[in-house]
């Protein structure tokens, strides 16, 4: 073998040295390395380049940041709480006063199912109290529990699915209703029309809303075509009213005539007069006297007279009926055969103001039948005292 090759007698050579290049701090790339322990901070290698912005430049620009991010902030904080709170979808009446009212039920609004009533347009004319006699327009609709479209206007155009129909309107019938407020037997529908009326003033649109409960009850109402779950939606106009304490403008003195009952105002203001029975037979004809003479307009065939009444029988003297003790005023209507003879032919012709005796005999009254309910005989002669204090409104 080669010498080279062949091991010496002394001690062994010495281990090769290995030659490696470790590359410096400086080369390594990763970003997270900190040679030294020096903090890595910035990459860069040059310092940066000076500001061209004044100190108070600078805290400027700042401010109008913030300032751009909080007005932002706000908008987008405002946006979400109007989508929020956004208004619902409402009932809509719209049209003037003493016309009928167009009326918009959304689709998507279902009926509250309590009693409700608000004023649209308050009037300026007298509140309304217990036992006046209120005349209204009423413009009423079936309101489903179900969502459907509704719409109606006064020409009653409604479609033929729409659940939330029209039912009916005094508009298209001609004068308004009226309605005796606050009386002990009123039940039902009418109980809860007088409650969403009181207090409230002549010339005022009313809305109210009646769920079942307060309405028809579970037996709904077939005519009308209201179910026992259907809620109901009226809107009322107030035209006019005459409270409990109505009373004709004129003095009132004593009347007396021979053969003829004695009449004298009564003890205090609200009641109605005191009457006295003459100690002689009744007349057979009808007798009309006019004890005050009002200046107001003559009643006409049609009329319907607001009056306030005692009616008392000869015989006895015995009183079987006073508006002024029921309470609410009177309404008849005039010429048209609604109500007795006498009635109908006395009042005619006379002024609104005046108070007027009528003395009727049978054929003027009740006839052979009487009235047993009010304790009336076929051949009783009746005595009335009536004041006429105005006439309903026609339209």
């Amino acid at each position: 073998m080669p010498e080279d090759d062949k091991p010496s007698g002394g001690s062994p050579a010495p281990s090769p040295k290995l030659k490696a290049k470790l590359p410096s701090a400086q080369g390594i790339k990763r970003p997270d390395f900190t040679p030294h322990g020096i903090s890595g901070g910035s990459s860069r290698r040059t310092p940066p380049k000076p500001s061209a912005l004044t100190a108070a430049q600078a805290k400027r620009r700042k401010r109008l940041a913030i300032a751009g991010l909080l007005v932002a902030a706000l908008a987008v904080a405002g946006g979400t709480t109007w989508y929020v709170t956004r208004p619902g979808p409402k009932v809509e009446v719209s049209g003037a006063l003493g016309k009928e009212p167009k009326v918009q039920i959304p689709s998507d609004l279902k009926p509250s199912g309590r009693f409700g009533a608000k004023a649209l347009i308050r009037g300026t004319g007298p509140k309304l109290a217990v036992d006046d006699l209120a005349f209204v327009h009423l413009t009423f609709y079936k309101w489903k529990a179900s969502s459907g479209a509704a719409s109606a206007d006064p020409a009653g155009d409604e479609k033929d699915d729409n659940p939330n129909s029209k039912i009916n309107s005094t508009y298209s019938q001609g004068a308004p209703v009226s309605m005796a407020l606050g009386g002990k037997d009123l039940t039902g529908i009418d109980k809860t029309l007088s409650k969403s009326l009181l207090g409230q003033t002549v010339g005022s649109r009313v809305q109210v809303e009646i769920p079942p409960a307060d309405g028809f009850g579970k037996e709904g109402n077939q005519q009308l075509g209201i179910t026992g779950s259907d809620s109901m939606l009226f809107v009322m106009d107030v035209v006019k009213s005459f409270p409990k304490a109505s009373a004709i403008p004129g003095e009132f003195k004593k009347f007396s005539e021979d053969g003829l009952p004695v009449v004298e105002p009564p003890a205090k203001p609200g009641e109605g007069p005191k009457v006295k029975m003459p100690d002689e037979d009744a007349p057979d004809k009808l007798v009309v006297k006019t004890l005050i003479e009002g200046d107001g307009p003559a009643l006409v065939k049609g009329d319907n007279a607001i009056t306030h009444y005692q009616g008392q029988i000869w015989k006895t003297g015995k009183e079987f009926d006073s508006s002024w003790k029921r309470g609410p005023v009177s309404a008849f209507a005039i010429g048209t055969g609604a109500t007795v003879p006498g009635f109908d032919k006395g009042l005619t012709g006379k002024k609104v103001g005046s108070r007027v005796m009528l003395i009727l005999p049978p054929k003027e009254g009740y006839g052979k039948e009487g009235n047993p309910q009010g304790g009336i005989k076929g051949d009783d002669t009746l005595v009335f005292i009536v004041d006429i204090l105005g006439t309903a409104p026609k339209k």
